[in-house]
């Protein structure tokens, strides 16, 4: 391996030991700075500066990363699944790593800039979404499912409601029905 090669792994366990402190702490409920998690995983502060001069970005890219190594291998179409068994996995998933998606949910909430997000789920919903909706009552269907299938409604239905994760899940699949019969419905009385 070139002297190079070797730098560029060293650059890369230096990142990835940061985002992973940055992670535990988030995950235990601490909203660290820049030098808690570099304390944490054991790196000079001067050097975990190199690397994340803002917070913001370092929790950001630590939560996303977090969930990507989760979401590995995870496939919301398995197989013929319904809608609501679809929007069930997903809400699993989030159940199983809700402290992880709250805390990317805090991060995202309080960051500047663009607020783009959700690319993977949409993508997943629209692996099963029916194929005789197309065009824009496909796009309103996949936008309505992505209510129902997050962290979003987890806070809603937990905090605001008071249910518990079966119950969740439960509410949230029922909607998932109920939006996808609504969708067909009115994709039957247009003729399309």
């Amino acid at each position: 391996m070139s002297q190079e090669g070797g730098r560029e792994q060293q650059k890369l366990r230096t990142r990835r030991a940061l985002l992973a402190a940055a992670r535990e702490l988030l995950e235990a409920g601490r909203q660290p700075a820049v030098q808690d998690v570099a304390d944490h995983a054991g790196i000079s502060r001067a050097t975990a500066y190199r690397y994340y001069s803002n917070v913001e970005p370092l929790l950001q890219e630590a939560v996303l990363d977090g969930i990507a190594l989760r979401l590995d291998g995870f496939d919301a179409t398995g197989g013929a699944l319904s809608i609501d068994d679809a929007v069930d996995r997903i809400l699993v998933f989030v159940l199983e790593h809700e402290a992880l998606f709250r805390a990317y949910l805090r991060v995202a909430a309080s960051a500047e800039g663009p607020r783009e997000r959700g690319a993977r789920r949409l993508n997943w919903l629209d692996k099963v979404a029916p194929a005789a909706l197309k065009g824009p009552a496909r796009q309103r269907l996949l936008h309505a499912l992505a209510l129902v299938s997050g962290i979003e409604p987890v806070i809603v239905a937990k905090d605001i409601c008071g249910l518990d994760d079966a119950g969740t899940r439960d509410l949230c699949r029922w909607t998932a029905r109920a939006i996808l019969r609504a969708a067909l419905s009115e994709a039957e009385g247009r003729g399309s």
